[in-house]
């Protein structure tokens, strides 16, 4: 099935009723229960937004570089983080970060950090990359390591127009190389489910409050269905105040799932709406529109365009005038 067609041709759209809204739920975790039991809900104090359309929330962006640590919450900062992943964060903005000699405003990579198992190898950082689905294991943090990752995997692979008018050697830096993958580990696919939950406690209490709570009903959701998946804490991806916030990426080899090779950005959502997003999301392969920030496919379309519903042609509008009776 074409992804880029209208929305009539895409039947795995479905709504749903909000269950993490105040006025729907008003329950407080009972005193014998911790906030990840599976009796828990989301908490009625959290000042989470309801009434801002969830719909294009999502800043555009090439690649997701999710970076390994194996903690589940960092500094606000986490180019303030003291870490191998810290390391990392700030060698790669020192390449195509802001001021870096490859920072490039057209191509926009989103870097957080994630829960998942950090290397055990000393000095080194495993990542993931999204929606290229790609493991690279155990990369040094070496300034030569940070330059060749960014160039074999973040860079264009085309310029915008915008920078037609440079030179060649101008060009050069802004440019992907994938040769300079061979001076780093081999890369691995990724083939399970993700689901990455923000949990950036040090920088928003809403998400550091709902993130262990959905990490815990989505791996719960998970095994009662017996699909083996990954569920990772990870940090600040922008819309705390649409907390919890949830990104599913669901790898290529999904045979019979539409949305295979994307990454579907849900808002607002709460413990109770974990088991829908796996059977409507992940196992169905429907997109829960009512929850919908954006996405990303395989080829870099924006999935909130595509599924946005038409808008009526907007123009002047004139009511005929009353005759004069005779």
């Amino acid at each position: 099935m074409s992804l880029g067609r209208s929305r009539l041709l895409f039947p795995r759209v479905s709504r749903i009723r909000d269950f993490s809204t105040a006025a729907h739920r008003r329950q407080t975790y009972p005193t014998t229960c911790s906030p990840t039991c599976a009796c828990a809900g989301t908490p009625p104090e959290l000042d989470i937004d309801h009434k801002t359309p969830l719909l294009h929330t999502m800043a555009p962006y090439t690649e997701q570089v999710l970076l390994c640590t194996g903690k589940d919450d960092w500094t606000s900062r986490i180019e303030d983080e003291e870490s191998s992943a810290g390391d990392f964060v700030r060698g790669l903005r020192g390449e195509i970060g802001r001021g870096g000699k490859g920072f490039d405003p057209f191509t926009n990579v989103l870097t957080t950090l994630s829960s998942l198992p950090a290397s055990t190898t000393p000095n080194t950082t495993t990542a993931l990359l999204f929606p290229s689905f790609k493991r690279i294991p155990a990369i040094p943090n070496t300034k030569d390591a940070h330059a060749a990752f960014a160039t074999a995997y973040l860079k264009a692979r085309t310029l915008h127009p915008a920078h037609a008018g440079l030179s060649p050697g101008q060009k050069a830096p802004l440019t992907r190389d994938e040769s300079l993958a061979s001076r780093l580990p081999a890369p691995v696919p990724i083939t399970k489910p993700t689901v990455l939950i923000c949990g950036h406690g040090g920088r928003d209490q809403r998400c550091g409050i709902l993130g262990p709570l959905l990490q815990s009903r989505f791996r719960e959701a998970f095994r009662a269905r017996g699909v083996d998946a990954e569920v990772g804490l990870i940090s600040h991806i922008g819309g705390h105040k649409y907390a919890g916030n949830v990104i599913v990426y669901l790898p290529p080899g999904m045979q019979g799932n539409p949305w295979a090779g994307a990454g579907i950005w849900y808002g607002r959502v709460g413990p109770d709406n974990a088991a829908d997003i796996v059977d409507k999301t992940v196992v169905n392969g429907e997109v829960i529109f009512d929850l919908l920030r954006g996405g990303i496919t395989k080829d870099g379309r924006d999935i909130a365009r595509m599924l946005e519903p038409p808008r009526e042609e907007e123009g002047l509008k004139l009511r005929p005038k009353a005759r004069a009776r005779a």
